[in-house]
C-alpha cells in the first residue's frame, strides 16, 4: 500500500527562521506558548512542533474548526466566530487548558466564499500575554492558501515580538 503524505501549508524560509528565534527567546526566557487554531487548522502548531526543542516551550494547541466546538469547549460567546470576541474567548480559554503565559488564536476566512459576513482574507487574531487579552483584525490579500500561508507567518512574527518584549 502506498500512502500519500498529507497536504500541508509548504514550510517556507522565513517563517522557519522566525519559529527558530521563538524557540531560542522562549527558552532563554521560560516563556510557555501555547495555540488555538481555526482558519489554519493545526498549521501553526506544526510550524511550533518543528522548532528546535519545542518540547520545553511550546504547551500545545487547540484546532477548533466547527462553530460548536468554539461556542461549548473554548467558551466563544454566541454569534460570529470570526470576530474580536470570539479571537479573545479563544485565546484565553486556551491560555488557561495550557497553563500557558503567552497564547495565540487565529480565526477567520480565507475565501473565496465565506460563511459569516466578513470579506475573505479577513483574520482576527487573539493574543493572552500573562493573563492581559488583545484582539486584532488584520487583512491578507490572495487565495485561500495565501491567506493560510500569510496568516501562519503573521502568527509566529507576533509571538516573537510578544515573547522578545518580555
Amino acid at each position: 500500500m502506498t500512502v500519500q503524505p498529507e497536504q500541508h501549508l509548504p514550510v517556507d524560509a522565513e517563517t522557519t527562521e522566525l519559529c527558530e528565534r521563538l524557540a531560542e527567546v522562549a527558552q532563554r526566557t521560560g516563556r510557555s506558548i501555547a495555540t488555538c487554531e481555526s482558519l489554519t487548522a493545526g498549521n501553526l502548531a506544526a510550524q511550533m512542533g518543528r522548532a528546535p526543542s519545542s518540547g520545553e516551550w511550546y504547551a500545545g494547541g487547540v484546532i477548533a474548526y466547527r462553530s460548536s466546538v468554539k461556542h461549548s469547549l473554548l467558551h466563544v460567546p454566541d454569534g460570529p466566530v470570526v470576530s474580536e470576541e470570539s479571537a479573545r474567548a479563544m485565546a484565553h480559554s486556551t491560555a488557561t487548558m495550557f497553563g500557558a503565559d503567552l497564547t495565540i488564536a487565529l480565526t477567520g476566512e480565507a475565501g473565496p466564499d465565506t460563511d459569516e459576513d466578513v470579506p475573505p482574507g479577513t483574520v482576527w487574531v487573539g493574543v493572552v500575554d500573562r493573563g492581559q487579552a488583545s484582539a486584532d483584525r488584520v487583512e491578507f490579500d490572495g487565495d485561500p492558501a495565501d491567506v493560510l500561508a500569510a496568516t501562519v507567518h503573521f502568527g509566529v512574527r507576533l509571538l516573537l515580538e510578544r515573547a522578545e518584549a518580555s
